[in-house]
């Protein structure tokens, strides 16, 4: 965390919640993204646990955790001798591949916008609370925004065959969409604005520029803890940011600053990164 320049300073309060205070299982998956996926070979436990140790995650936890991750299907194990190794299964390795690309990929489109606004009318009663809250979900994560109840809008059309498939999934009855123009009446800053939080949105952007901005590990271990710690934080961003065009964005948007930092950083400790896990699977490896 950001340290006081002095002990009259007023600290800073972060948004961010610590890698270590995060769920073990949510800190295995990035591991695994980041190290287990390019690699065809199955990693040992004690490797797994060392790595999710330099977060504060204990043995006991993060067993666990490999346990519930093969329980959903993610991983499979296999004993050799005393000890177990773990392996990516198709659906995890594919699960894994396509985050991977969400988030290398985030923060490097171009937006340009043709003007037009994806709407989208679904209504859900107030007795099936479990489906509105799926939908609303579903649909936020996919980058919609809501300015009134019922009502969603996406400036990116192209996002009406996911619309399609989310409702088509959760039956919800008789949606409808639109693909128009704004009008005269009103603006387009207050359908924003009340669409999406992104003052929340920058500020989470601001915490992460202030966390990694003077990171420079000069270990390997402090290199393959920046570098996760860098890709667990910035991968919540694709579920956070509907990635709006820059013309509907405030001024100086820190999104922008924040995936520079990423993509630059991620480049310059990925080597050491994957050297410092390779010294660990082959420490791990000796009988």
């Amino acid at each position: 965390m950001t340290q006081m320049a002095a002990t009259s300073a007023k600290p800073k309060v972060t948004r961010r919640r610590e890698v270590s205070h995060t769920s073990a299982r949510s800190l295995l998956m990035t591991i695994l993204g980041e190290y287990a996926l390019p690699r065809d070979e199955p990693v040992w436990t004690a490797t797994l646990v060392t790595v999710l140790g330099l977060f504060g995650i204990e043995e006991k936890s993060a067993r666990q955790a490999l346990a519930r991750t093969a329980a959903e299907g993610w991983l499979t194990s296999d004993r050799v001798g005393r000890r177990v190794r773990w392996s990516l299964t198709p659906p995890g390795r594919r699960l894994l591949t396509e985050g991977a690309q969400r988030i290398y990929d985030f923060g490097r489109e171009d937006h340009d916008w043709c003007g037009q606004w994806l709407v989208l009318l679904v209504s859900v009663p107030e007795s099936k609370r479990d489906l509105r809250h799926q939908l609303r979900t579903q649909l936020t994560w996919a980058g919609f925004g809501s300015p009134a109840p019922g009502v969603w809008v996406s400036p990116d059309i192209a996002r009406q065959s996911e619309a399609q498939r989310i409702v088509s999934e959760l039956d919800v009855g008789s949606p409808m969409s639109f693909i128009a123009s704004y009008g005269a009446i009103g603006d387009e800053d207050t359908m924003v604005a009340r669409s999406w939080d992104l003052t929340d949105v920058e500020n989470r952007y601001e915490d992460f520029i202030d966390e990694f901005t003077g990171l420079s590990p000069s270990t390997g271990e402090a290199t393959l803890h920046a570098q996760t710690k860098l890709v667990h934080e910035w991968r919540r961003f694709p579920f956070l940011d509907p990635q709006l065009p820059p013309r509907l964005l405030p001024a100086n948007w820190s999104g922008t600053k924040a995936a520079e930092l990423f993509h630059s950083k991620h480049l310059a400790w990925r080597d050491g990164a994957q050297r410092h896990w390779d010294r660990l699977v082959a420490d791990q490896s000796q009988p």
